[in-house]
């Protein structure tokens, strides 16, 4: 259809005259509707109804003229006849509405890839007289905040009592799906109050 005329009751489409194709395949790459093959060095409009109306793009660029299209009169005569304006105004109505959802997707998935809503970190140091699990459930008490994912990697269990340097690992996130970043300063002041030492923190969300 076009604009509400079915597309083959439009005789627009490309002529190529043989004799003076010379196989340049230039209407091949050009067009992107898939029109033409190249058959005997020689381009063919094989499916001419795929051509845009209105496009004569092809013919424009031969550089043999041997691509000829109808005259142009008959798309005027045939928007007259359908009174086509009423459609084509329906038509860029919805296409503006899909262009804005579009932009509005846009603008929402960039706003939510400038959150940061989950930060791994990784501290090395001495935990086994720290309490520190326990700050870290006190740090975020009444707050919507989580630690999630917590690892202790510990050498030996009496390495450990020895206060022999462990690893610990976890994730900050947020309960609510929101920024995080405003959190994070006290974190890292909770591990640095424990003389802890911050090995690594990186944005997971």
């Amino acid at each position: 259809m076009w604009h509400g005329i079915p597309r083959q009751d439009i005789p627009w489409f490309p002529t190529v005259d043989p004799d003076t194709c010379i196989g340049c395949t230039l209407c091949y790459t050009t067009c992107g509707r898939g029109v033409y093959e190249m058959q005997d060095n020689k381009a063919v409009p094989v499916n001419p109804m795929n051509c845009m109306v209105g496009c004569n793009t092809c013919g424009t660029v031969c550089p043999t003229q041997a691509i000829e299209f109808p005259d142009r009169d008959l798309i005027w005569k045939l928007e007259r006849e359908h009174k086509i304006f009423k459609v084509v105004r329906q038509e860029a109505k919805e296409k503006m509405a899909r262009q804005e959802a579009l932009k509005a997707r846009a603008a929402a998935e960039d706003a939510v890839a400038k959150l940061t809503t989950r930060v791994r970190f990784e501290v090395a140091g001495e935990f086994s007289e720290k309490r520190f699990l326990i700050q870290l459930e006190e740090l975020i008490k009444d707050k919507p905040y989580d630690f999630v994912n917590l690892r202790l990697d510990v050498p030996t269990v009496k390495g450990a009592m020895e206060k022999t340097p462990a690893f610990m690992s976890f994730d900050v996130t947020s309960t609510e799906q929101e920024d995080i970043q405003a959190f994070l300063p006290e974190v890292r002041e909770l591990i640095r109050r424990n003389g802890l030492t911050l090995v690594s923190e990186n944005k997971l969300s």
